[in-house]
C-alpha cells in the first residue's frame, strides 16, 4: 500500500468511482509534469449530493461538505489518471473553487476550506496550494459547489 493510500485508509476514506463528464470535455489532462482535473461537482452515487445556493437553501456546513465531496471526486480522477498511484503527486498546485450563492453571501473561503483541509490531511505539506474561492449565481445541475485542481506529478 502506498503512502497516500495509507493516509486515506487511516482517514476512513474510500475513493468514489470517477464520474464521466457531464458535457463535451475530458475529466483530466496531463501536460508534462502537470495533471489538471476538470471541475468536479459534489457527486455521490451518480447524483449531485448538495444542490442549491449557499445563503439561501444550503447551510454553510453543507457547503463545506460539498467542497470535501468535490475534492474526493478530484482524487478519484487523479487516481485514474495516475494508474492508481497517488504517490506520484508531488504537490497540489492550485484549487479553483466556485460556490453557488446568494448575492449577500461572503463566506466562500470557508466553504472551499472543505476541499483545502482534506488536501492537507491527505498530502501533508504537499497539499498546501494556491486557490481561488469565487461566488457564482449558478452551477451545472444546480450543484452548490464546483472545484477544479492542478497537481504537479512525477512522470
Amino acid at each position: 500500500m502506498g503512502r497516500v493510500a495509507g493516509v486515506l485508509a487511516e482517514l476512513g476514506i474510500v475513493l468514489p468511482v470517477a464520474q464521466p463528464p457531464v458535457a463535451n470535455y475530458v475529466p483530466f489532462v496531463q501536460s508534462g509534469n502537470l495533471l489538471i482535473i476538470s471541475g468536479q461537482l459534489p457527486m455521490r452515487d451518480g447524483a449531485v449530493a448538495f444542490v442549491g445556493k449557499l445563503g439561501e437553501t444550503v447551510a454553510l456546513e453543507d457547503g463545506v461538505a460539498a467542497a470535501r465531496q468535490c475534492f474526493l471526486n478530484i482524487l478519484a480522477h487523479a487516481n485514474t489518471a495516475l494508474g492508481g498511484d497517488l504517490d506520484r503527486v508531488t504537490r497540489l498546485v492550485r484549487l479553483g473553487g466556485f460556490v453557488a450563492c446568494a448575492p449577500a453571501f461572503t463566506q466562500h473561503p470557508a466553504v472551499i476550506n472543505g476541499a483545502s483541509d482534506l488536501a492537507v490531511a491527505v498530502f501533508g505539506d504537499a497539499g498546501r496550494h494556491a486557490r481561488a474561492a469565487v461566488g457564482v449565481p449558478s452551477l451545472p445541475l444546480d450543484a452548490a459547489v464546483e472545484i477544479d485542481a492542478m497537481f504537479e506529478i512525477t512522470v
